[in-house]
């Protein structure tokens, strides 16, 4: 099994490419059990996967498509309930404080735990009160901006948020998102001034973008490349380590400019803490085996991410590494919930 050490923990400029290089490579060669029988995972009944957020996003079509895979592979049903609102929080105090017997689960990413720095109190831990189940996909983002903005590439793009400080705008889908972290993560690299404006989800901060309401944002690949093939928006550059099939002309952060950025969304399935490893490890197992299928793979592909599937220990470092990179960004630069 890859161990991972942490790399990214003492500063945001750090790159988290040591894990995700560590977790493809698990995928890729962990040796999965023969599978518990459904009788074996919460009884056979059927088990809720929680989204805290609304249904459409990126998180929701993922926890969707493992949970079709799951219930076809193991025999019993796998739900999606989604329980939104307060940018995640409210799903997930609600798995928090389920019972610890499988049958209520959590896919969650980003703001899983950049709430805790960004609100300063949240009702749950994402350390203590959850139990790891696996890593099970990956995605990056684009940069995109407004045809109206006269940058080409990302150093026209600085130099000219440099030259109209605090007048160039960004979209994202909320304080602590997805678009919005890697949006201060350039600021902070390149010290300049642009101004966030949050929307309430991840449709209305594309259609601020298109609508040109905003100059830029951070947008899941997926969503964007239709509009970036129409000419409705300009690509300026991936948030990944490396180069996205879907756009190979596409270069990454660091390659236009920005050494040392590295962003990627992650989505990880937890249970409520104190879960038994008698219903953690079959459905660890389950979800490895979702996620390294085939057919789960090509789906992922074309929706922009990369399946994964890990130990439940990858989970762990995952998490404490994100909450200490982003934590040190928020508190560095004094971001505030909006």
């Amino acid at each position: 099994m890859t161990r991972y050490i942490p790399s990214s923990v003492a500063h945001p400029r750090a790159t988290t490419f040591t894990f995700f290089a560590a977790a493809m490579l698990a995928a890729t060669g962990l040796a999965v059990a023969p599978l518990a029988s459904a009788q074996q995972v919460a009884g056979g009944k059927t088990i809720r996967i929680v989204v805290p957020f609304p249904p459409g996003g990126s998180v929701d079509v993922i926890a969707r498509l493992l949970a079709a895979r799951m219930t076809e592979m193991a025999g019993q049903n796998f739900l999606v309930e989604n329980r939104s609102g307060a940018t995640g929080v409210i799903g997930t105090e609600y798995v928090a404080r389920s019972a610890p017997d499988g049958m209520t689960l959590l896919l969650n990413t980003l703001p899983f735990v950049v709430n805790v720095p960004l609100m300063g109190k949240v009702p749950y831990d994402p350390i203590r009160d959850f139990a790891p189940v696996s890593l099970v996909a990956t995605s990056p983002a684009m940069l995109v901006v407004h045809p109206s903005v006269p940058a080409r590439n990302l150093k026209e793009l600085i130099a000219l948020a440099k030259a109209k400080p605090g007048r160039m705008t960004f979209s994202s889908s909320g304080s602590g998102s997805n678009p919005h972290i890697p949006a201060e993560f350039m600021k902070q690299l390149t010290k300049a001034d642009i101004v966030h404006v949050p929307y309430k989800g991840g449709g209305p901060a594309l259609t601020a973008v298109l609508g040109g309401e905003v100059d830029m944002s951070f947008i899941s690949l997926v969503a964007v490349l239709p509009h970036v093939e129409s000419k409705r928006l300009r690509s300026i550059a991936v948030t990944s380590i490396k180069r996205v099939p879907l756009a190979p002309e596409v270069p990454t952060m660091a390659e236009a400019g920005l050494p040392g950025f590295e962003f990627s969304g992650w989505f990880v399935l937890m249970a409520p803490a104190n879960t038994p490893a008698s219903i953690v490890n079959p459905l660890n197992q389950l979800a490895v085996k979702a996620m390294q299928s085939p057919e789960m793979r090509d789906r992922l592909t074309r929706e922009g991410a990369e399946a994964l599937g890990t130990p439940p220990e990858q989970v762990t470092a995952l998490l404490k590494s994100e909450l200490a990179r982003w934590t040190r960004l928020i508190r560095e630069n004094n971001i505030k919930p909006e």
